[in-house]
């Protein structure tokens, strides 16, 4: 069973100051000209009883009020949550590959969006309501069918599952934005990811973000014990079925609660585990948190390249993260083989 590095309080501090640096990038980065210094006197002046003049004019206030701040907010939890979620799944299936769209969760959204995109015109508000549900039933549907083969909890035949719901559900997306062409567009644009949904997507995701981080969070050294097999596992007392079932809940609810706000947004539940376990060591309780933290730096980063690479217009968050997710773990897997060899 792998044990957690002696150095986790410093490796968690280094990553929470990452975070920190990378939100406070995002809140001074943009195509608006604004002057560090007076983001901080405006920053201190949101805090209670404090009164500063930071010299803003109320429509520079509000730019940082209503739309930074909630887009920093927004992209740091759904990072946060597709790293975390992604973290989960690869010590459930025991597979670095694995990430949080496994077992349908993305082919589900993007059906349940486009669905509501291109039948329910001016549908906005609902879209991530749809997401949400289809993001569940994905993983639900990819579940039971993985389960139908009397083998309950094989990782396999969950994976095989997922496989044929992922293929079927986009198969099903695919006919239906053949049928509505002209609302391509904005299908398009939902599925590459946006976290620019202000603080009502903040609010919506924040309940869930935290009922499935928490639970993933207690569930660390378990997956540490899950990690050296079934048979072993459960010879020291873990009924690993049940653990499965609780981990890739929680990590399925903070997927669809991700995807439900920001869209599809790849490579973040790969990148983020593998570049941990490289750092801090295999262990859960340091993969866990730490993944959590690196995801949400990650995605702020990320947002802030997608609002300045081509300022005053806009890359999709996800081009980004796939420009830089890709490369990214190619080289991963050089080295994985390298030190395999």
């Amino acid at each position: 069973m792998v044990r957690p590095s002696r150095a986790r309080p410093l490796w968690l501090a280094a990553a929470l100051l990452v975070l920190v640096a990378s939100m406070v990038a995002g809140l001074l980065g943009g195509a608006a000209g604004i002057s560090p210094w007076q983001v901080v006197l405006q920053a201190v002046d949101w805090l209670p009883f404090v009164h500063v003049d930071s010299g803003l004019a109320p429509v520079e206030q509000g730019l940082l009020w209503e739309i930074r701040l909630p887009r920093v907010l927004v992209a740091a939890v759904v990072g946060g949550l597709l790293a975390i979620a992604g973290a989960g799944y690869q010590g459930v299936f025991r597979n670095p590959l694995a990430d949080p769209y496994l077992l349908g969760s993305a082919a589900g959204a993007g059906l349940a969006a486009t669905l509501v995109i291109a039948l329910v015109p001016n549908s906005a508000v609902s879209i991530p309501v749809a997401a949400f549900a289809g993001a569940v039933g994905g993983v639900f549907l990819a579940y039971v069918l993985g389960n139908a083969s009397g083998r309950s909890g094989g990782t396999a035949t969950l994976v095989l599952a997922g496989v044929a719901v992922t293929s079927f559900l986009t198969a099903i997306q695919t006919f239906v934005q053949q049928l509505k062409v002209e609302e391509l567009q904005r299908i398009y644009s939902w599925i590459l990811g946006d976290v620019a949904g202000g603080w009502d997507q903040f609010r919506l995701v924040l309940p869930y973000a935290a009922i499935s981080a928490v639970l993933l969070l207690l569930h660390g050294r378990v997956l540490d014990v899950l990690s050296v097999g079934d048979e072993e596992a459960t010879g020291l007392g873990l009924r690993a079925s049940r653990v499965r079932l609780v981990v890739l809940l929680a990590a399925s609810l903070a997927t669809a609660a991700a995807v439900a706000v920001s869209g599809l947004i790849g490579f973040v539940g790969i990148v983020i585990p593998h570049v941990v376990r490289r750092l801090a060591g295999g262990s859960y309780r340091i993969v866990l948190p730490m993944s959590l933290i690196g995801g949400a730096a990650f995605l702020v980063l990320a947002d802030l390249l997608a609002r300045t690479v081509i300022a005053p217009a806009e890359l999709p968050i996800g081009v980004v993260t796939m420009f830089v997710g890709a490369p990214f773990f190619v080289g991963v897997l050089r080295m994985t083989r390298r030190t395999e060899t």
